[in-house]
This record gives structure tokens, sequence and C-alpha cells, in this order.
């Protein structure tokens, strides 16, 4: 089943917990009372990063009662934007993405790898239910292609031995830590070579 379709084991509450509802409280105070129901964005993130990357049908009601807010309302929203997901998608959620900068420099190798050691095809599941992956269009560090990201984090600068290295890291809960794997900082250009006494990029 395709994860972007709404899930069928729905729980049948969901609430916030403790410092959710604090968080929750803290987004509320940056609106005036009666536009409180453009807070459902922040919400719905906080709902999806609380329910293991994923937001059910009862966090949207939960969501829409908190708002004062018809819950046709808060789906609309959920349903429209693609970081929602609305079915589960796994501890660790991989976008491979796979725009001309990333794909020249080898991102369809990565999306091989994927259907390997992940699942044959996106939006469903791993074996173990850890993981699952999907192909996205430009993430914003095109410098630094290929890349993925993983939950919150980015993982740069690949090749095909080190996102094995890292795809098998996520499987078995162990993740590897995020950032470039050439060893550059943020977009700076790699490591400089001197060339006849002078720096060369």
């Amino acid at each position: 089943m395709s994860l972007k379709k709404v899930h069928d084991d729905q729980p049948d509450s969901f609430e916030f917990s403790d410092e959710n509802l604090k968080k929750a409280e803290e987004i509320l105070s940056r609106y005036p009372k009666e536009n409180k129901k453009s807070a459902v964005m922040p919400f719905l993130y906080l709902a999806q990063k609380q329910n293991n990357n994923w937001i059910p049908l009862s966090a949207m009601k939960y969501i829409a009662n908190l708002l004062s807010m018809p819950y046709i309302s808060v789906y609309e929203v959920a349903t429209f934007y693609t970081m929602y997901n609305l079915a589960p998608v796994g501890k660790h959620f991989i976008q491979v993405c796979t725009t001309t900068p990333c794909l020249i420099r080898g991102a369809d190798k990565i999306v091989k790898l994927c259907k390997e050691k992940i699942s044959s095809s996106e939006n469903e599941l791993s074996k173990k239910g850890s993981c699952s992956w999907m192909e996205v269009e430009c993430l914003g560090a095109c410098v630094n292609g290929p890349m993925i990201q993983v939950n919150d984090d980015y993982y740069e600068d690949l090749d095909e031995k080190n996102t094995v290295k890292i795809l098998d890291s996520l499987i078995n809960d162990k993740p590897l830590k995020p950032g470039s794997y050439r060893g550059r900082k943020n977009t700076a250009p790699e490591k400089k070579q001197q060339v006849n006494g002078e720096n060369h990029a």
C-alpha cells in the first residue's frame, strides 16, 4: 500500500504528550486568539514527530478540537502538503533527492540501493517495518549532491560505498552521523591542493 494513502490501522485516540502540550501552548501564544487555527501546520508537525513520523486521523481530530476548527479543514491541510505522512513510514524515513544536480552525480545509484536494501518500491515499509524510502524533488543541498534526508538529518556527498553503510546503520537502528561524507563543512569547497606553490580548489 502506498504510504501516501490514509493508513488502515488507525489508533483509536491521540493526544499530545505533556512536553508537546507545552510546545503547543507556546506556538499558540504567537497568534491572536481569533486566529488560533493558523497553528494547524506546526500542530500537525508536532503530532507527526510524536507519532513515529506519521499522522493518524485521531490526531487530526484532536488538533481540530484544540484549534476549534472543522476536522475536514485539518484533513485538507494534512493531505495537501507532502511533508505530512498519513501512514507509517518507519522510524527512519529516507528521502532521496533525484533532481538534476543530484541525479547527474549518482542519485540513481542511491535509489537502486534503497530498492535492494529497504524495499523494492518507494513508499513501502522494510521487512522489519523500521524504514521506508521515496524519491523527492530538490532538498536544497545541490552543491553537496547526491544526498538523502533521513527524518530531519541530511547525509551529503554520497557514493555507493558510504550509502550502503548508512542504509545498513538505519536498518539496524544505529544511525551513522549525518553531514558531508567527503568531510567538507556546509557547502565549502573541497580540500585545496598545492599546485606550483599556489592554492587551488
